[in-house]
């Protein structure tokens, strides 16, 4: 069995989804491994979430929770988690944080008794689940689960990111679907060419739905593929943080050689880049375009990977799901999703803009 849901800005409550999360948890009968990069468990119906988990230790269920241990990043991308570790530590339950130095622990994954698996871009937190575009999938496969309850354990006995993701995407039939899971570092670079490649084979249709845009086999498959504006190709990025990743690549050089191939991408096909709140600490909203799906023909790729160089070194996962239908629905998404948005910023525009607040300066 999979089940897709589609989380937009202002499309959901948060009540609705802390009961979703609390009847996928409540369920558990011998155990529950969490992998969450944030969590935030200050809110009321964060609180209904944190409740299940405690009566779920109560019934004699194992729980475990890993999550990101936060460091300072010059600009944050993806954005630092909102949750509280001294929080998640109060649990009752066994909790290890797992060093996010250099490379993030960037799961949002539940394994329930080995044998169901929750998993997609969305955290745990009040803004993602009410002001975010999110994908959560809800796999119940025993194999597939096999795979994540791995993943897991290798980071819960080193706490080490770049160890952990070394796990063959070998396929497998759930109902009567073909489905790959992929894990990072492990396999990341791996991903990166899988998705460059699908997108490079597609003849009718790519769709593209992530905070940025940076992998550069990806970059260039889909500058490839868009040049002759004869597939019909379009999506949406964080316009925002995409201004942030051009800031940063200008003052350090090193990837500045990517600009050609995104100011390509986003004139030849209609690509959109949400205007979220810049990320700053305390009540700022974190309203970030959020979703990290690929649909390439009738190929989905869905989970907690942004599609960038920095995302293959995290520890991430993706689901590789061959579904006309399914394939779909997510384009339909990213459609509607990109609807309302602006045109994604391009490194021509954001650069002239840097050169005139810099000569307001003088």
């Amino acid at each position: 069995m999979i089940q897709v849901t589609t989380l937009r800005d202002g499309g959901q409550t948060s009540d609705e989804i802390a009961r979703r999360v609390v009847a996928f948890v409540g369920a558990a009968e011998r155990s529950l491994d969490l992998a969450l990069y944030d969590v935030d468990l200050l809110d009321a119906e964060a609180k209904l979430v944190a409740d299940a988990l405690v009566a779920a230790h109560e019934r004699g269920v194992a729980v475990r929770i890993a999550y990101n241990l936060d460091y300072a990043a010059p600009i944050p991308v993806p954005p630092p988690p909102e949750g509280v570790p001294d929080l998640i530590e109060q649990l009752p339950v066994e909790t290890k944080g797992i060093a996010g130095e250099p490379d993030l622990m960037h799961h949002k994954y539940v394994v329930r008794d080995g044998e169901s698996v929750w998993t997609g871009s969305m955290n745990w937190t009040g803004d993602s689940w009410t002001r975010q575009e999110n994908v959560v999938a809800i796999v119940q496969h025993e194999y597939v689960a096999a795979n994540f309850t791995r993943d897991f354990e290798e980071l819960w006995q080193t706490a080490n990111v770049a160890t952990s993701g070394d796990i063959d995407p070998n396929p497998i039939r759930v109902n009567g679907r073909k489905v790959r899971t992929w894990f990072c570092p492990g396999r990341g670079e791996s991903l990166a060419h899988r998705i460059a490649n699908r997108v490079a084979r597609a003849r009718h249709r790519i769709r593209i739905a992530s905070p940025v845009l940076t992998s550069a086999p990806i970059l260039g498959s889909l500058a490839e593929a868009v040049a002759d504006r004869e597939i019909d190709a379009a999506g949406v990025v964080d316009g925002t943080q995409m201004k942030g990743v051009y800031y940063q690549w200008r003052l350090n050089g090193n990837a500045a050689w990517k600009m050609p191939l995104l100011e390509g991408i986003f004139r030849n096909a209609p690509f959109s880049g949400k205007r979220s709140t810049p990320y700053g600490r305390g009540d700022d909203v974190h309203d970030y375009m959020h979703a990290k799906v690929a649909v390439a023909d009738d190929i989905v790729f869905a989970g907690s990977y942004n599609l960038s160089h920095s995302g293959e070194q995290n520890a991430e996962n993706v689901l590789e799901i061959h579904d006309a239908d399914l394939a779909d629905r997510l384009a339909a998404f990213v459609d509607e999703v990109r609807a309302l948005y602006p045109p994604a910023p391009l490194p021509s525009e954001s650069e002239e803009a840097d050169e005139r607040k810099a000569a307001a300066r003088v």
